[in-house]
């Protein structure tokens, strides 16, 4: 077993089920593995590489392939009223960013926060656009001091971070959310997942994710554990 924490390096969109995906998988590996475990969350803001939000069917399709095939994860379709979903992720990743700041919550309180960020997003149907619900969300985060966050939202910290990581991703080897990054520097995007979309066109025109198969054996490898 690693004798220091295990860092590993996500780039992922908030609101990206894969990506939640692979961080419920690495999170319960680490359990697991008695391994301890800091993320450090980079921003692949994918309303800003295609200049829209993330169509609203195109995420749902995804939920419906991934949960219906893992339903331990608890998610559910959006239940909430469809006026109040969420038009942007920008300001969730920006807190996540910002929670960063020692004074915040550091590594680990900001890992809490996008936890509990996607949670109040795929489980509990809440526009994680708006800062009182990014505000509220911290206050489940034991590690995260959820003034010391207001104040870094009311300044506009975790902005630029969230630009930085955007143009950076353009340019390096970061192939989408998620991409991984582990000790030896080679990306693994979106492991585990063997999947096809039934059409070349998503929907609504076209076809369907369809999940084919998903293991969790990458995860024990990123780790750091043997076997």
């Amino acid at each position: 077993m690693p004798d220091r924490p295990v860092t590993l390096t996500l780039w992922s969109d908030l609101s990206c089920p894969w990506a939640t995906l692979a961080l419920h998988t690495l999170h319960a590996e680490a359990e697991r593995l008695d391994v301890e475990l800091l993320v450090d969350h980079r921003a692949f803001p994918l309303e800003l590489f295609n200049r829209m939000a993330t169509p609203k069917h195109i995420i749902d399709s995804e939920i419906v392939a991934i949960g219906g095939r893992l339903p331990e994860l608890g998610w559910r379709l959006w239940h909430a009223p469809d006026a109040t979903y969420p038009v942007t992720m920008l300001p969730a990743m920006e807190a996540v960013q910002a929670a960063k700041d020692p004074a915040v919550g550091g590594l680990a309180g900001s890992d809490q926060l996008d936890t509990a960020l996607r949670r109040a997003f795929l489980v509990e149907s809440r526009c994680v656009s708006i800062p009182a619900v990014v505000l509220e969300a911290a206050d489940t985060c034991p590690l995260v001091d959820t003034d010391a966050l207001a104040r870094a939202i009311a300044e506009g910290r975790g902005r630029a971070e969230v630009y930085r990581d955007w143009e950076e991703a353009r340019r390096t080897s970061v192939q989408g959310s998620p991409t991984l990054f582990g000790a030896d520097a080679t990306p693994l995007h979106n492991p585990g997942a063997r999947y096809h979309w039934s059409k070349d066109v998503p929907p609504p025109e076209g076809g369907f994710p369809v999940l084919e198969e998903y293991s969790r054996d990458w995860a024990a490898a990123l780790l750091g554990v043997q076997g």
